[in-house]
């Protein structure tokens, strides 16, 4: 890309390295938009039939990956049966020092204490997120969660399983063990820009594309849910006038199913 001065692009914009990050991000947009959009629809379809059964929602998310599983509970504009499940030290970066989340990612048997303890039942749908899907920990999620009866869908990168080797006993991925499996279409490494004068890639996008991917699914759930006549249970902001009443009318319908506020 050609500069035009000093920290700016060509047309005096910007600096060039944010254009081509945003660039990239974008471009990593269309090819989910273009190349996921069979697999959104479906996943947002199995979201309505759970939900139109008296089933319940959850999403899961380990390290950075937990990001996007919380950014679509208990949320403006989305779906109030979405719980996060999670499992203590990898929840986002909530534990001192950050690197023993990612040991506890590869700690064998933690997603199965994790299940037993929560209240998941069979027919209800459980996201795992995660962007290499090789750690033990989503595996194993993925794995114990639809032994229990559970509809499992996928948020992962499709390229670790050809370019990296799994961690997990059974020499297996995420995607391995899914009903439905959402590509996020991210480079192995996570890193979107580089330069001659940085020894190491950087400009990670996993998240922002895994929770591009997450809200193009609640909105195919909730489009899905009204096609079949049954009025989606979302939330409203509390910021605006009216949206705690209407909140409160939605907690009080659903809250068997609604777990964050007990």
């Amino acid at each position: 890309m050609s500069v035009s001065r000093m920290g700016q692009g060509p047309d005096g914009g910007g600096d060039p390295l944010a254009v081509r990050y945003l660039d990239a991000a974008i471009d990593l947009l269309r090819r989910v938009r273009d190349e996921e959009s069979e697999a959104i629809t479906a996943a947002g379809e199995l979201m309505a039939d759970a939900v139109a059964a008296d089933g319940r929602l959850f999403a899961f998310g380990a390290g950075h990956s937990s990001l996007a599983a919380q950014d679509v509970v208990y949320r403006a504009g989305g779906l109030a049966l979405m719980n996060l499940l999670s499992a203590p030290g990898v929840v986002g970066v909530d534990v001192m020092p950050a690197t023993l989340g990612s040991a506890l990612e590869r700690v064998d048997g933690l997603a199965g204490a994790v299940l037993d303890s929560s209240p998941v039942r069979p027919g209800d749908v459980l996201v795992i997120i995660s962007l290499s899907g090789r750690n033990s920990l989503p595996v194993e999620m993925a794995m114990n969660a639809r032994a229990l009866g559970l509809k499992v869908i996928g948020v992962t990168s499709v390229a670790y399983a050809t370019e990296t080797k799994p961690r997990h006993a059974s020499g297996t991925f995420l995607k391995d063990h899914c009903d439905l499996v959402l590509d996020s279409k991210i480079a192995v490494g996570d890193a979107e820009l580089a330069l001659d004068s940085v020894d190491a890639p950087f400009g990670p996008a996993s998240t922002m594309v895994a929770s591009a991917l997450m809200q193009a699914v609640m909105a195919c759930a909730a489009g899905a849910l009204a096609a079949r006549g049954i009025q989606p249970p979302l939330l409203r902001s509390g910021n605006v006038d009216g949206g705690h009443d209407w909140n409160g009318r939605v907690f009080a319908e659903y809250g068997d199913r609604i777990f964050y506020r007990r």
